[in-house]
């Protein structure tokens, strides 16, 4: 590992506050790795190997059962995913797909326990990721079981406006599929609900997304923190 690249990882909130040993120690058997849109990176069902940091791209999280499969979450940085499953040494309960071209850090799973029981700021570390992924869920539970697929759309799209900058302008970064999975309906159900955002003044054309009238769309998604707000 470069010198350079080390210096990026080590600014990871999840090295942050660690020791200096106990980064040694992590970095000995780990990868910091380039990956290709499409690149499977774990399978359901397998044995937990790696915890995963994301660094850059973008990372679907998805789940299969019998000829069904859907859209778990989408994980960019500085998030890691797999957290539970290596911490309580577990098989991984969803398969992980890169998405957009991703650089991500991966971290042998018997030396982040062994870390976790020897530096408390490590540790520390790790159960904020998991606190943030077990309010994420949270959070999509309320956001599935509260609101009308298009609202959970709206709102989406009121996210992502900030997300890219506020321009009222943006791209939908991958697929309509996952969007549909992701925001738990089915693709025609998506067609369905863009199409009745046109009288919002909303207009799709492929990837981008033009909103005209934003303050319609922001009425219509009523945005709530306690729903949409990670940081909340």
């Amino acid at each position: 590992m470069r010198a350079e690249e080390r210096e990026d990882i080590v600014r990871h909130p999840l090295l942050a506050a660690c020791r200096p040993e106990t980064v040694d120690f992590l970095l000995q058997g780990a990868f910091a790795q380039r990956f290709p849109a499409h690149t499977q990176l774990t399978k359901e069902g397998e044995k937990a190997d790696f915890l995963y940091a994301v660094l850059s791209g973008s990372v679907e999280l998805s789940a299969a059962w019998q000829d069904r499969e859907t859209t778990i979450a989408v994980i960019g940085p500085p998030h890691t995913f797999i957290v539970a499953a290596v911490v309580l040494d577990r098989l991984y309960l969803q398969s992980a797909h890169v998405l957009e071209p991703a650089r991500i850090l991966m971290l042998p799973s018997g030396s982040v326990r062994q870390a976790m029981r020897q530096d408390a700021g490590f540790a520390t570390a790790v159960a904020a990721e998991m606190a943030i992924a077990y309010r994420t869920v949270a959070q999509e539970l309320k956001n599935q079981k509260l609101r009308t697929s298009l609202e959970r759309l709206a709102n989406w799209l009121v996210h992502r406006d900030k997300e890219t900058g506020g321009s009222h302008r943006f791209i939908i970064p991958f697929e309509k599929k996952i969007l549909a999975a992701r925001l738990g309906m089915a693709p025609e159900v998506l067609s369905r609900a863009f199409a009745t955002l046109a009288q919002y003044d909303v207009r799709v054309d492929g990837a981008t997304v033009i909103v005209k009238d934003w303050s319609a769309l922001e009425k219509l998604a009523h945005p709530d923190p306690l729903i949409d707000d990670e940081t909340v």
